[in-house]
């Protein structure tokens, strides 16, 4: 139980200090003041503002004139009016080099991940264009390249395929990717727009770690279908069954398709470890999925009447994205489906985007607004299933690349886009004799770097809860279902927050020997305890869900004082000092639980003191009147000033 870590296991470690601690003498006692009055309304707009404006975006709109107002808003809505007016030719030219950078990747990975999805790979390319022009637009973030995303790919994949197969009904997959990709930038956008981004929160590190680490070993597993030429697999997305129909398909396994898969994937894997060593050589691994591409291509079309067990991705057609939105479809039995999809991989691909998008603003020392993101991959997502694109977001090994590459501006997205738009109106027929197991090796060597072991050891070694919740999400995608452990995820994330909030930590503190200073004594092997005085001290707010808790806890490190006191014929325990300087809030269960207290430790012939109440909670505690029976010697400024004034007290009784 939480907070038993705090006792000290042996009585014959605790130090007693023989004297009480006092100020200079004479000692002033200073009077515990009230909040300044405010209004029910003025109460609920300072909390509705801290909640939802933490940031207070409208700061920079203060005593300006409406001309400035409206310049304002746009470039809060419309970033690219922010740094718009101060691009230059040299700012270009960085981009130009970034964008063409990762178009090279782009490409070659919107055809693989569509692939993932169970989507035409013609979808991955479309998917890769619209959404980054979008995004130039709307986006904060400089380094940020959009494009569809392993994860999430493999998510509206796997969800789908279980009720309805590309291969059997493609029209219909295709209705259900379009709708759940609106369904998803919906959520997005909404998200950014009622600034809700602190729902995304709730999926905690460790337990993303888990599940990205659970997710890459199957989508690598799901890849073994393409690297050894397996023509009939299952559609489940389990370890096992994806196992057993490796092993079970033995007889369709083709030598030449994993010839050509081995050695283009140890190619890949080398660039990838070259670049990781030296981030210098970044382009190297950049432009190793392109080259693959073309490398394998030109193999597989000059040796085209000889091998003929290689699959081959076979005509893609020519053309910008068509208009989908008269595939989108808001009934029928599918709906909740393309809703669930839609939320789910809504959920993770705004996870991913955002996270990616603050870790390279912080490199750069610039800030990106949780708020705009939401909104601009929410409207990426809304536009793209009119068009035909699937969900999309910031990706981490695209964005890495625009970084590594000097990527300046969004720009760089927008230069991206422009070399997707050539590919799609003249390069297409390229694409023909590129074979499937080339896309599986970049998807595998994609996904791999999603495998963290040394942030998966430093959960073990900081916080096993933590490293415990990254195992269970971790197993249930791997054994259960990709969304399930995702599911998972979430659940833990909540069981360890409301672990936390009903079971907080409490502690028993001493005294600095020389100083004024409270501490827990088990920090601080040099406090020393005050005789006929126990002050404890409470790190969380008292309210219903632990205020029971908090009761029963408190009346156990009072019973526990007094066995020690009557064992060691100690100084008889007389008060209980309640320190409530990290109690920041406290509700009508918590001040009930504060009168019972004060009560039961009466029946004791023991004073409860509370010392150095926060604001808010000084101000319920006024408004319950619970105060006036706690008396003039009941509320206190410091634990300090609380120990040496009851203490001059007793000396002063005869």
């Amino acid at each position: 139980m939480v907070g038993n870590s705090n006792r000290v296991d042996t009585f014959e470690t605790i130090k007693i200090q023989p004297e009480i601690p006092m100020f200079q003498s004479p000692f002033e006692i200073h009077k515990v003041r009230l909040p300044p009055q405010r209004t029910t309304l003025q109460k609920l707009r300072l909390r509705l503002s801290e909640i939802f404006f933490p940031d207070d975006p409208f700061h920079g709109f203060k005593n300006q004139t409406w001309i400035i107002k409206f310049l304002l808003a746009l470039q809060y809505l419309f970033p690219i009016f922010q740094w718009g007016p101060q691009y230059n030719l040299k700012l270009l030219r960085s981009d130009i080099v970034s964008g063409l950078t990762i178009a090279s990747l782009a490409i070659p990975q919107g055809i693989s991940y569509a692939k993932l999805a169970n989507l035409p790979p013609i979808i991955g390319l479309y998917s890769s264009f619209v959404p980054a022009l979008i995004y130039s637009i709307l986006g904060s973030s400089k380094h940020l390249a959009v494009g569809p995303v392993s994860i999430a790919s493999l998510v509206m994949g796997s969800m789908l395929s279980e009720s309805v197969s590309y291969n059997q009904d493609p029209i219909l997959y295709l209705k259900l990717a379009f709708t759940s990709t609106l369904f998803a930038g919906l959520f997005q956008a909404s998200l950014g727009v009622l600034r809700l981004g602190f729902v995304i929160d709730f999926l905690s590190k460790a337990t993303l770690v888990g599940f990205m680490a659970g997710a890459a070993i199957i989508v690598s597993l799901q890849q073994l279908k393409g690297l050894l030429g397996i023509l009939h697999f299952t559609n489940k997305m389990q370890i096992v069954p994806v196992l057993a129909s490796v092993f079970k398909q033995r007889d369709e396994w083709s030598w030449q398709t994993i010839l050509l898969g081995i050695s283009f994937l140890a190619f890949l894997l080398t660039t990838r470890h070259i670049s990781m060593k030296k981030p210098k050589l970044f382009w190297i691994s950049a432009a190793a999925p392109l080259t693959s591409v073309i490398l394998s291509t030109i193999l597989v079309f000059s040796m085209r009447h000889k091998i003929h067990k290689i699959a081959i991705i076979g005509e893609l057609p020519k053309g910008i994205n068509p208009p989908s939105s008269n595939m989108l479809f808001f009934n029928g039995p599918y709906l909740a489906l393309a809703i669930k999809t839609g939320l789910v991989s809504g959920i993770l691909s705004l996870t991913e985007g955002i996270a990616v998008g603050r870790t390279f603003a912080s490199l750069r020392n610039y800030q990106v607004d949780g708020n705009k993101e939401m909104m601009a991959i929410g409207l990426m997502n809304i536009a793209g299933p009119c068009c035909s694109c699937y969900v999309t977001t910031g990706s981490f090994s695209r964005s890495a690349v625009n970084y590594n590459a000097g990527a300046q501006t969004a720009v760089s997205n927008i230069i991206m886009a422009s070399a997707v738009l050539v590919t799609l109106l003249f390069l297409m027929p390229l694409f023909y004799y590129t074979p499937n197991v080339i896309l599986a090796a970049i998807i595998i060597t994609a996904v791999i770097g999603l495998i963290d072991f040394q942030v998966a050891y430093k959960l073990w070694k900081v916080d096993k809860l933590d490293f415990l919740a990254c195992l269970c999400s971790f197993f249930g995608v791997l054994f259960i279902s990709v969304p399930i452990g995702l599911g998972i995820a979430v659940a833990i994330s909540v069981f360890k927050i409301l672990l936390h909030v009903s079971r907080p930590n409490t502690l028993v503190l001493g005294n600095i020997p020389g100083t004024p200073i409270f501490h827990n004594l088990n920090q601080y092997k040099d406090a020393l305890r005050i005789p006929s005085f126990i002050i404890l001290a409470v790190e969380s707010p008292i309210y219903f869900a632990n205020a029971t808790y908090l009761q029963e806890r408190i009346l156990r490190w009072v019973r526990e004082e007094e066995e020690y006191v009557k064992a060691n014929n100690g100084s008889m325990l007389k008060c209980v000092i309640l320190d409530m300087t990290a109690v920041t809030d406290i509700d009508t269960n918590g001040i009930d639980t504060l009168c019972e207290l004060r009560r039961r430790l009466e029946q004791k012939s023991l004073q409860l003191v509370l010392a150095n109440p926060v604001g808010s909670v000084m101000e319920k505690l006024h408004e319950s009147n619970i105060l006036e029976s706690f008396g003039m010697k009941g509320l206190y400024l410091s634990v300090g000033e609380a120990v040496a004034d009851i203490s001059s007290s007793w000396k002063a009784q005869p």
